[in-house]
Parts: structure tokens; C-alpha cells; sequence
């Protein structure tokens, strides 16, 4: 059966990538890549549409450019934020602590995608599975967490992680077919990683293409008892 699928934030490298290997390799019907800035021209299969995830006046108004009678089989949220080229990045101490930027991160990582929800949860397929799926991350488990640091993007994940489990509560009341998950795609090759790549096993560093294909793969083995759950790309459960 070929699938509606929308990928928000398609522009970056792993969105980019799922919307790839999406169009080569699976049965497409049509596929909305949701970006900041238009990147290709729109075609039978592909329809391009302009989302902020920062403005919720955005995320409302990118929703009306969908057909009211399309339903997803598949949202995938691949957004996030780590650190940019000026004021953010990881906190290293508590004197590192900025209010402007643990406020940025929280909005990108965690307020965003709470909005994306809101809007977009009553767009998924409810007569079959349908998945809601978030980039997260390891380091947003409190559990896990064994060296500290990270505040902002430690907190901003581990918010996102709660949010994710609320969606799949509360939708299960009106959509027992829906299922949201959190998911960590390992090191990868690009922006957001490229100042800590020195520090991680050439093994272990992955091409977005390899870990698009290993989170595509995970999504199509999820079952109804893994909602509200964050894996790993490999298909290991991350504790919260």
C-alpha cells in the first residue's frame, strides 16, 4: 500500500535523508517535506511546504496547504538543535548557564515540537497504524545521564521525551492506531554533531543515509506497546 507521509524538517541532513531513501525505496503516494526554505520544486509525489517550528502561527498556517482529506501513515519530526555558529552551544558547567539560549533550545526542541503535535496529531490514518515519530536523544534520559553537563539540550530532550509520552496517553482516547516514539539516531555525520566527531569511533559515526534507513526500518517494526517509548536506531529501548 503506498503511504501519505510527512517529514518536518526536511531540509536537514537527516530529514533530507529519510525523504531519500522514502522516495527510492518505499511505495510512495505523496510526501510533504516541511522546511524553512523551499529546497525542491514539487512534483506528483512531492509537495513542499514553508513551516517555522519557532512560530506556532507558522505551524497553524502550514497545515491549511495540506487537502482536508489527506491522512499520514507517517510524521516524522527531524528537527533540533545543539548548537549554532554564534551565541549556542552545549554547556560544559553551571557558569555556562544563559537564559537566551536555554530558552532557544527549549523552544526548538521541546515547545516546537509540542506545537507540531497539536496541529498535526489529527491529521494521522485511524482505521490503520500511523506513526508520529521524533528525533530525540540518549542524553535526554535522566536515567543515563552519568557525566552532567548539556543542561539546555539535556533538558529540552528529556521535556520532549515527556511530551511524546503525553501525546500517546491522550491520543490513544480518540486513535487507538497511532503510535508516537522518540527516536535517537546515533552520531551523525552532520552540523549538529560536527564539533564532537573527533571524540567518537569512526565506527559509530554514521552517514545520515545509514541511520534514515535504520530509523525507517525501526519505524516499520513498531507495534502498539511500543508508544510513548524512546529507541535507540538500532531498536534498543532508552530508558526515561
Amino acid at each position: 500500500m503506498k503511504k501519505t507521509i510527512a517529514i518536518i524538517g526536511s531540509s536537514g541532513a537527516i530529514g533530507n535523508s529519510i525523504c531519500e531513501v522514502l522516495l527510492n525505496q518505499y511505495p510512495i503516494k505523496k510526501l510533504y517535506k516541511f522546511s524553512r526554505k523551499i529546497q525542491s520544486k514539487d512534483t506528483d509525489k512531492i509537495k513542499n511546504i514553508v513551516i517555522d517550528i519557532e512560530d506556532e502561527n507558522s505551524i497553524k498556517e502550514s497545515v491549511k496547504h495540506i487537502p482536508k482529506d489527506v491522512k499520514f501513515d507517517l510524521i516524522f519530526v527531524a528537527t533540533g538543535l545543539l548548537h549554532n555558529e554564534n551565541e549556542i552551544f552545549p554547556e560544559k558547567s553551571i557558569k555556562d548557564i544563559n537564559t537566551d539560549m536555554f530558552e532557544k533550545v527549549l523552544l526548538v526542541n521541546a515547545i516546537g515540537p509540542a506545537l507540531i503535535g497539536k496541529y498535526f496529531i489529527p491529521l494521522l490514518k485511524k482505521d490503520i497504524k500511523s506513526v508520529f515519530a521524533f528525533l530525540s536523544a540518549k542524553v535526554g534520559s535522566i536515567s543515563d545521564n552519568k557525566i552532567g553537563g548539556w543542561y539546555s539540550y539535556r533538558a529540552s530532550k528529556a521535556a520532549l521525551n515527556q511530551i511524546i509520552k503525553n501525546f500517546s496517553i491522550e491520543t490513544r482516547r480518540t486513535n487507538n492506531n497511532a503510535i508516537f516514539v522518540g527516536l535517537q539516531p546515533g552520531t551523525v555525520k552532520s552540523f549538529l554533531s560536527k564539533p564532537f566527531q573527533k571524540n567518537v569511533n569512526s565506527q559509530k559515526l554514521f552517514t545520515p543515509n545509514y541511520s534514515a534507513k535504520k530509523l525507517l526500518k525501526l519505524i516499520d517494526s513498531l507495534d502498539h506497546e511500543d508508544s510513548g517509548k524512546l529507541f535507540s536506531w538500532n531498536g534498543e529501548e532508552i530508558q526515561p
